[in-house]
């Protein structure tokens, strides 16, 4: 055959042609791994990122201190005496508003009052009886299954019923809180006082519902 001479642009030019695929394959991987990468690390950093943000969701908004007006609010309620102080080792006024605590103190009141009747009527009621022409004569304890009460209980819940649903007009709508009391209702105040025993003065009407909430809780714990 005939061979001809080449020169070296012609070399130089075969050489870029033969190896620009091969440059060009290398540059596609390169950002075909760039592109399979770069999602990858953005899905980590927001998966991070929700985490980080789940657990700040999750924190409870109690860990921070209460406002000090708060506080003396709570503190300075009837029913706080010289001894034990400002008793709340569980924390349950901790965090909570105006109208949730007196929530809370309504609750304590009325469990006070029904436990210190019962209190009474559990040591008086065996010795003077005369409800049912006196023939109820048996242990406190069974007092009511003896009555003719115990075949109409449901008259019996019907009654305590109609006397909580009169209380629902003191509580807020759901819209500005559950289970919280308007701000302008007196705890305890059922407008019934006939001896009129209620002091005037702030001071000794404090002192009389210390007096109360301290002989209910007694009388909570006796009858239990």
């Amino acid at each position: 055959g005939v061979s001809f001479p080449v020169s070296d642009t012609e070399t130089n030019a075969h050489t870029k042609a033969n190896e620009t695929p091969h440059g060009t394959q290398s540059t596609q991987t390169q950002t075909s791994v760039d592109d399979h990468t770069h999602p990858e690390t953005k899905m980590n950093a927001i998966v991070f990122s929700l985490l980080f943000a789940g657990a700040a969701a999750f924190q409870s908004p109690f860990n921070s201190p209460r406002p000090s007006t708060a506080v003396k609010a709570v503190e300075e309620l009837p029913g706080v005496t010289s001894f034990p102080g400002f008793f709340d080792p569980a924390e349950i006024s901790k965090g909570k508003s105006e109208a949730r605590i007196k929530y809370f103190r309504e609750a304590e009141l009325k469990h006070g009052r029904v436990a210190m009747l019962a209190a009474l009527g559990f040591l008086v009621g065996e010795q003077f009886h005369p409800l049912f022409g006196g023939d109820i004569d048996v242990p406190s304890y069974i007092a009511f299954q003896a009555t003719p009460l115990q075949a109409f209980w449901p008259l019996v819940i019907a009654a305590v019923g109609w006397i909580e649903y009169s209380n629902i007009e003191k509580f807020n709508v759901p819209g500005e809180g559950f289970w919280t009391l308007k701000s302008d209702y007196e705890n305890g105040d059922l407008g019934f006082d006939p001896l009129s025993l209620k002091p005037t003065d702030a001071a000794g009407l404090k002192e009389m519902q210390t007096k109360e909430l301290n002989n209910g809780r007694l009388a909570m714990l006796g009858i239990a």
